[in-house]
């Protein structure tokens, strides 16, 4: 029997990418996975398909839509009737130099807030009762590197994950200790997102990475899987899956 056995696992914005390999670690561990997504119903089922296990479920919700995540909490409540692990995976941005002030409007700026954001809030808020059930919960936030770095993909996207960060911490504080809360904090992974990328951007980050190569989605879900099986005294804490990049070029000086 994996780790998670007879554990329930939620994952947001599961329908692609980085969620989707959490939601398929998870489940290899034994976790029994809720699904969340937005609107991509078909990316949803497609994850369902590739979980281990059974017992998985699809649940379309948006994360800015607070009345329809107390709908998916109280579903989860009456059929699986716990909830122990919760990641905050869903969120947004766009790429908008951080130079050009006026090409980051208001909506832009506050959908990059509200969702990143008072989203991330918003499920825990809606799934609070059922994660500190039994005494042992765990809520990951997934962050980024440019909440250290300030450097991403828009100035409104990296305050909101610096703002994330710090929510980690004033929620493992507030809800300690029935329910433990981490982030987990990416640097440049190789997704649909940054392939997108210019290959000159893509190498010049590569270049400025000691590990000398991208995360892929499977590194950030095993940070997730770590720290729900085997961080157990670890709380408000953010995990870096960076490849060292905050250190600069990979090059080594030698002394």
């Amino acid at each position: 029997m994996g780790k998670l056995a007879g554990k329930v696992a939620l994952v947001t914005g599961a329908s692609r990418g980085i969620g989707r390999a959490i939601a398929q670690i998870l489940s290899e561990a034994g976790a029994q996975i809720l699904v969340v997504h937005r609107d991509s119903a078909a990316g949803a089922e497609e994850t369902l398909r590739g979980l281990s296990g059974k017992g998985h479920r699809v649940i379309q919700a948006s994360v800015i839509d607070s009345d329809a995540l107390r709908a998916a909490a109280a579903s989860a409540a009456q059929i699986e009737g716990r909830l122990d692990i919760l990641v905050n995976n869903a969120g947004t941005s766009k790429v908008v130099p951080h130079r050009d002030l006026e090409a980051l409007d208001d909506e832009l700026f506050d959908l990059v807030m509200c969702t990143n954001v008072r989203g991330a809030f918003a499920v825990v808020r809606a799934f609070q009762s059922l994660l500190a059930k039994d005494g042992e919960g765990l809520v990951v936030n997934i962050s980024s590197l440019a909440a250290r770095m300030a450097n991403g993909s828009n100035v409104a996207y990296c305050a909101s994950k610096a703002a994330m960060d710090n929510m980690t911490m004033s929620l493992a504080r507030a809800l300690a200790p029935e329910i433990r809360v981490m982030s987990v904090a990416p640097g440049l992974v190789d997704t649909e997102f940054t392939r997108g990328w210019s290959a000159e951007v893509r190498e010049r980050m590569i270049a400025d990475t000691p590990l000398g190569q991208l995360a892929g989605v499977n590194d950030v879900a095993e940070a997730v899987l770590a720290v729900a099986t085997s961080l157990r005294m670890t709380t408000g804490a953010v995990i870096p899956v960076d490849g060292g990049r905050p250190l600069g070029t990979q090059k080594k000086v030698h002394t």
